[in-house]
């Protein structure tokens, strides 16, 4: 005999959806082997994987195991890489915003170069599909003579799925600080009607991805020549007191890492992207 479950009235008792929490901590010491793990925390979903590598920057893959975002989600990541370290963080791969129920998923990242440390913020790109609602913190703290190099990558729909982002929410806030003095802040933020505000000459100009591109170093403005040059015609360049940034866009994802990964090569002095880019 089956027992018989009373549902509630959806209307008056709506029943909670399951969220996706997670929490994830690493740091970076440098040591005579060289730059070797400090300490690592995970929480939910939120993962962190550390493959060997055989060049001189340690290397951690960040994982969300739910899958993917969506509305109400809540992940949040932070590194630290301790003075004279190196280590270069990427993501396991794209990550996909999916369509929001209600609020947007957010996620925050703390990241902190200590004197002398370099820190490459390579995550793949991120993927927004329909009604996708993400809103997501990244705060930098940089010690004098550190280098940092970050990309974060858009991707509005996969064009080649012929799928499209209508509408939907993106609300992307960078601040940067060097010697607890602000020297980057941007806020990209979309939101509504997307694909119609993306046909705009000043936003996308009808491309369907885009990518910001940030080197900080004492160094900057000798890379400026080498990344316009990987761009092309899909982005530009500029640097100013020790700092570089670039904005590219392209019609779709394929695209938009041939003329990306040039770029940031370039500034990783030749050498190549993680592996977990070329998978």
């Amino acid at each position: 005999m089956f027992a018989v479950i009373s549902r509630s009235d959806p209307e008056t008792h709506p029943v909670p959806l399951q969220r996706a929490r997670g929490e994830a901590r690493v740091s970076f010491v440098t040591t005579p082997r060289g730059t070797m793990l400090g300490q690592l925390f995970q929480d939910g979903a939120a993962k962190i994987r550390l493959p060997k590598t055989f060049g001189p920057d340690a290397e951690a893959i960040l994982i969300n195991s739910a899958g993917g975002l969506t509305g109400g989600d809540q992940l949040g990541f932070a590194v630290d890489v301790g003075a004279n370290a190196s280590a270069v963080v990427t993501t396991q791969a794209c990550e996909k915003v999916y369509r929001s129920l209600g609020g947007p998923a957010e996620m925050a990242v703390r990241l902190k170069v200590g004197p002398g440390g370099r820190l490459d913020w390579l995550p793949q790109e991120t993927i927004l599909f329909d009604r996708a609602d993400l809103r997501r913190r990244v705060d930098v703290d940089l010690a004098p003579a550190s280098r940092f190099l970050a990309v974060e990558a858009v991707i509005f729909g996969r064009r080649a799925m012929g799928e499209a982002v209508e509408e939907g929410g993106l609300h992307d806030r960078w601040r940067i600080r060097q010697a607890d003095r602000l020297i980057h802040a941007d806020d990209i933020r979309m939101s509504g009607a997307i694909t119609a505000l993306g046909q705009r000459a000043a936003v996308l100009a009808g491309a369907g991805a885009m990518a910001t591109l940030l080197y900080v170093g004492d160094d900057a403005d000798r890379h400026t020549d080498a990344v316009r040059l990987a761009l092309g015609d899909r982005g530009g360049a500029s640097a100013w007191n020790g700092k570089l940034v670039a904005r590219l866009v392209a019609d779709d994802g394929l695209e938009l890492r041939r003329h990306l990964i040039p770029a940031i090569m370039a500034l990783r002095a030749g050498r190549p992207l993680p592996k977990a880019w070329q998978l």
